[in-house]
């Protein structure tokens, strides 16, 4: 077996952790050959070591080349530069504590099939629930095109910076950040993949959180670019999935939560929202989007229905807020949503 040989397999390998070709990294520090016996011996240098990630690396490469004519391979793997590593964005995603384990914070992914269906509403109003159970809450506004948070929590503030980290903004006692800081006025985004990324890891990495007990993440809907990225970059991540009880939106909402599945994101629940109209009158119930698209969307998943909260507003809604007060119908039903979720996730 050829060196040139050897190399033309190893070159397009990715490093396991940072997503860098082999060739990108200069990983591959030394290959020797015993031409009479044809064994092998490789030097590759890796972001992490002594990970499960390296053994199957190590088992997934021995087999490529003993197939193309290597008797025996040895593989020994060594650690890149940490000042190299720091010009990988992806490495700076790994070693962020609130992503790399070290913290002990549960991230919530509220996705939907389709816009409109209040993703943002039970959002923000889930996560002030969660956190009038004390818990220490976090809300990122990864719908980077249609940010409705902080508008909805009636935020008036922008965060702040302390040397190098940007401190959220906490209302209702929830830390906020959102898209919406960074943008002149209601001016559109009109931002790509790469981009929109690369907001998403300042969010994660730049971002004075704390210690979190949940990091919500208010999902663009459907199935694109940012959900995507936002899949991909969380270690592990549970997932609510929000429909209206109309059979098509809960049929284009199985495909948000069929993506979290396919990315090994475990689906919490599935909450319908709009369920139904209450007249204060007569207090007879009106189904307007019709019913059951909660209920089919839970059993397609195999997850719970967490809650089917009806058409309202809530009490200060003319001053811009969407946060029920908790001795409002509504708000006892979000309330009910936080402590299930709680027992979901077994905080």
């Amino acid at each position: 077996m050829k060196k040139q040989q050897v190399m033309t397999i190893l070159r397009p390998v990715q490093d396991p952790f940072i997503h860098k070709r082999f060739v990108e990294t200069d990983a591959i520090k030394s290959v020797e050959i015993d031409e009479d016996n044809g064994k092998l011996t490789i030097n590759i240098a890796l972001s992490k070591l002594n990970q499960p990630e390296n053994d199957q690396l190590n088992k997934e490469l021995t087999n490529k080349l003993m197939q193309a004519g290597a008797s025996e391979v040895t593989i020994h793997f060594t650690k890149l530069p940490e000042e190299q590593l720091k010009k990988y964005p992806q490495y700076q995603v790994m070693m962020s504590p609130l992503l790399n384990g070290e913290a002990d914070t549960t991230f919530l992914a509220i996705a939907s099939g389709k816009g409109g269906v209040g993703k943002s509403t039970v959002t923000a109003n889930l996560a002030v629930n969660l956190a009038r159970q004390g818990k220490r809450v976090g809300i990122i506004d990864a719908d980077i095109y249609g940010f409705s948070i902080p508008h909805m929590m009636g935020v008036t503030k922008k965060p702040t910076l302390q040397g190098n980290r940007i401190i959220p903004v906490e209302v209702h006692g929830v830390k906020v950040m959102s898209m919406d800081f960074f943008v002149e006025g209601n001016d559109p985004v009109i931002w790509r993949g790469p981009r929109l990324g690369k907001m998403l890891n300042s969010f994660f990495i730049e971002v004075e959180w704390g210690d979190l007990d949940y990091l919500l993440l208010d999902l663009p809907p459907g199935t694109g670019d940012m959900a995507l990225n936002v899949h991909t970059t969380l270690p592990s991540s549970k997932e609510i999935i929000v429909t209206t009880p109309h059979e098509t939106a809960a049929h284009v909402a199985s495909r948000a939560g069929k993506m979290a599945l396919n990315t090994q994101h475990d689906i919490v629940g599935v909450i319908e929202n709009m369920s139904y109209f209450e007249s204060q009158l007569t207090h007879e119930r009106e189904y307007i989007f019709g019913q059951g698209g909660g209920k089919w969307l839970a059993k397609e998943l195999n997850a719970p229905l967490l809650a089917e909260i009806p058409l309202g507003q809530p009490q200060n809604a003319q001053s811009g807020g969407s946060i029920y007060a908790e001795d409002e119908v509504i708000g006892m039903i979000y309330r009910q949503m936080a402590e299930a979720v709680i027992h979901e996730t077994r905080r």
